[in-house]
């Protein structure tokens, strides 16, 4: 029997399973997808079992990873409901799909965790946001979910009311950062600079940019004031940042994602 079963192999699926095989053994992992010639394509590539369906997906693992969009939860949770008992735990990387909506179709005594991972999970570095009922689960549960969670990344946990939240600041963001990247490298191209070149360069200055905050622990303002030297270019440039509105950019972003999180369908 399998440790982790995942129903869902989509983007994200598929990243968190590639963060875990670095720490779990093929044999400890079952998937399954609509999409049968994608799961033969997965298990000739990472050597990781593919499930007939759903229900045996279910009944192979403890650790059931419900990996499929929102829209599609229903059908998903029709399939396994009469195989999923209260010795499973469920783990939903949803966005929108709350606990109490899992419940009510799986059973008031189904031990659930919701989590928001994101796609850097693929190379270790993801954040996912995490809630879940401690009391519900033994002590070896729940080294085995943090050992799930910090396998592709790092975790956070929050209360279950703020986990739209954490889709606008780190489930969906990358696109944001991805932008910027994007954007920052044009930027060079247009004064000359090779655009393979721009863009190693835009995206190492993101990424030193974000261990700093990481490690050093300082507050991002304190941070950028260190760069903007009185009368020098940085501050011109964070002059223009300012007037073009890009923090109101930022948040209007975020709004329209939290928006979209309260009313999914």
């Amino acid at each position: 029997m399998a440790k982790i079963g995942f129903i869902g192999m989509g983007n994200m699926g598929y990243a968190i399973l590639k963060g875990l095989l670095k720490v779990y053994g093929k044999e400890e992992i079952i998937f399954t997808d609509v999409n049968r010639e994608r799961c033969g394509q997965i298990s000739e590539e990472t050597g990781v079992a593919s499930a007939a369906d759903n229900a045996q997906c279910a009944a192979s693992a403890k650790y059931i990873v419900l990996a499929v969009k929102p829209q599609f939860f229903a059908p998903v949770l029709s399939d396994i409901a009469g195989t999923v008992t209260k010795d499973h735990i469920i783990i939903s990387i949803a966005p929108g799909i709350t606990v109490d909506s899992l419940k009510e179709k799986l059973g008031e005594d189904k031990r659930i965790v919701r989590a928001m991972p994101n796609t850097p999970a693929l190379l270790g570095e993801g954040m996912t946001g995490v809630c879940y009922e401690p009391s519900l689960f033994i002590e070896e549960e729940l080294d085995t979910i943090k050992a799930f969670f910090e396998s592709f990344g790092k975790m956070q946990i929050v209360e279950e009311r703020l986990m739209n939240a954490v889709v606008c600041v780190s489930g969906s963001s990358p696109a944001y950062v991805y932008m910027f990247i994007e954007a920052l490298a044009d930027s060079a191209v247009k004064y000359g600079l090779p655009r393979d070149a721009a863009y190693k360069m835009a995206a190492q200055a993101v990424a030193g940019s974000a261990r700093m905050v990481l490690e050093t622990g300082e507050h991002p303002g304190a941070l950028k004031d260190k760069v903007c030297s009185p009368g020098g270019t940085t501050i011109a440039a964070v002059s223009a940042l300012e007037e073009y509105g890009f923090r109101n950019a930022v948040i209007k972003a975020s709004d329209a994602c939290y928006d979209k999180c309260t009313n999914l369908k």
